[in-house]
This record gives structure tokens, sequence and C-alpha cells, in this order.
């Protein structure tokens, strides 16, 4: 890892660290670790509606002092849905329970950005008309828009994971010759027409997150989606996976180096990062505060998403701070 980062990283510059906050906009991040978008189905009901248990859920995580929360990914219509418990942004019925997580942010000052969501099509991209993907595009908009009504400190837009937008994104999957499909430019469409048409949403206190596949198909192609989302307006980038080749049926995993001791999907992240100037979320089996704080002392990423491991210790962070404490005592 230390020859990785020599080789690569450059000048350091400011010396940060874990705990060093970290400003998007107004909006302030108290440290660099990041609660990603874990659907808890186990913890909602049927018909999308926030409950008791999960609240719960987001508070015990806001508690244990987690710098930024990414809640879990809502979806924009009944019938894009994952699995039928998932939350849900359909309609203005689901602003009440979605504050009541909001507010479990300000009170323990952890800004939350709640995740943007349609599954996609089963059977591709290709075949679904284009009127359906204007009326799914209309959704997104409402969807944004109760967000903020909401009370969340922004939207991370679900690009990543084989999902619609996944499936808009990806060359190989993406073979439409309308607006939605066959050159990179309408590739994004979806995308940069969402952003345009919410800009007026999105001041200073209110962020526009995305998170992609870094390999849409290949890493080439999502450092030229990372330069494409931070030319058109996006404030922060999740770098996690993309859809699989048709053909092989499996997610193309990047190579990484051998001295590079993270997972494939951080490596990524830490590629992407050299060619943006926003800030980037790192994620996948980072589950120590060793390993995040090498990722952020070394400015190989902005920010380390902890999900797992959060998941077994709400309050990961209060215990990885007393593990840099003794680190640094010795």
């Amino acid at each position: 890892m230390i020859i990785y980062f020599i080789k690569h990283i450059g000048k350091r510059g400011k010396i940060v660290n874990l705990f060093t906050p970290l400003r998007i906009k107004n909006i302030e991040i108290k440290n660099r670790v990041v609660l990603p978008p874990l659907v808890r189905f186990s913890m909602v009901g049927k018909d999308g509606k926030v409950t008791k248990e999960l609240e719960q859920w987001y508070e015990d995580v806001a508690e244990g002092g987690v710098g930024l929360i990414i809640v879990e990914a809502s979806c924009v219509a009944e019938d894009g849905k994952l699995r039928e418990n998932q939350i849900g942004i359909w309609d203005d019925s689901f602003i009440e329970g979605l504050k009541k997580i909001s507010s479990i942010g300000k009170k323990y000052k952890v800004p939350m950005l709640i995740q943007i969501h349609h599954a996609g099509f089963k059977d591709g991209i290709a075949s679904v008309d284009e009127n359906v993907l204007d009326r799914i595009l209309e959704q997104f908009i409402e969807a944004f828009k109760r967000a903020k009504l909401a009370g969340f400190d922004g939207v991370e837009i679900h690009g990543a994971h084989t999902y619609l937008i996944s499936q808009l994104n990806s060359r190989l999957w993406n073979i439409r010759t309308d607006k939605y499909g066959g050159t990179f430019e309408k590739r994004m469409f979806f995308t940069k027409e969402l952003i345009e048409r919410t800009r007026d949403l999105f001041n200073e206190n209110f962020i526009l997150g995305y998170r992609m596949g870094g390999n849409e198909p290949t890493l080439q192609d999502g450092i030229k989606i990372a330069k494409y989302l931070e030319k058109i307006g996006v404030d922060l980038i999740h770098i996690s996976s993309g859809v699989p080749d048709p053909e092989k049926k499996q997610v193309e995993k990047v190579d990484k180096p051998k001295d590079f001791n993270y997972d494939w999907i951080v490596y990524m992240g830490c590629e992407i990062k050299k060619e943006v100037n926003i800030p980037i979320i790192g994620v996948k089996n980072i589950k120590t505060e060793e390993q995040a704080s090498y990722l952020i002392e070394n400015k190989m990423l902005d920010l380390v998403a902890v999900g797992r491991a959060m998941i077994a210790r709400p309050n990961w962070v209060k215990y990885a701070e007393k593990n840099y404490k003794k680190r640094m005592e010795k």
C-alpha cells in the first residue's frame, strides 16, 4: 500500500485525518465517516412507510457519532421497488414519516441525504418505451421535491448496481437510439435532465450526491462519467459497482495493483478521486479505524463509507476515535 501511495497519490498538502471536518457548500460534516444507504428490509413494511424500528436504527447511528448519513434507497414509484418492503417517496403521504428520520439528523447535528431510487427493468433498458422513461423522470423530479420538504440536507441519485440509471449509463446495456441512448451524452440524458429540472432546489444548504458504478463497464468509463457529473453540478460522488456484462452475466472487476490492500471498488474510488475536484466517498469492506484512517490521511478518498461494521456496532465512530487516540499515544 505504501508503494501504491508513493507512486500514485503525490503531494499530501494539508494534513487531515478521519476526524477532520469536511464542508460541502454550507453543510459541515464533522468527520469523514459515512453511513452508506443500507436498505433495512426487515425494518420496513409492505406499505413502504417509516417505522419506529427504522427510526431507532438511524438514531442509534447518529448518536454514535457518524459524520454523514445517506438514508437507504427510497423508491420513486410503487412499481419500481426492489422488494415490497422498501421505503417509498412516490407520493406526499411518505413525507410525514421521512421527516421523523431527517429530524434525527438535526438532533445530533448529522447531515442526512436520502437516496432516490428506481429498480429498473429485469429485461434491460433497450426495449422500454420512451414515454415510460419520461414518466419515471417526472417521478424522480417529484421525489426530489418531497425529499427537500421532508427536511433532508440533500439527495443521492442511485446510479449504480444495475438499477434504472445504471442501466441507462452503461454502454453495454443501453443500446437505445432515441434521446435516452446512442451516444455518451444521450446515455447521460436522464441524469442531466433530472439535474437541470431540479436545479432550483440545490442552494447552498442542499447537496446533490450521486452513487455511480466506477466500472460502467470499465474504470475509464467510470472516470468519464464522474467528470461529466462534476461538470453538470453534482456536489458529491459515491463510487460503487456498475452493471454486469450481459453476455458473461457478471460484473467485471477492475484489476487493482498487488500492493493495494483494499477491495477493488475502493480502488476505483481512489482512482476517480484523482480525476475530479469534488469529494469522493469510497465503499466496500472498510471495517476498521486503521483501514479508514489510512485512506483519509493519505488523501486517497475524501470520505469512507462503513456499512456492515456499523450494523454490528452503530457507535462505530466513537469506538474508532478511542482506537485512534490510543494509536497516537504509542
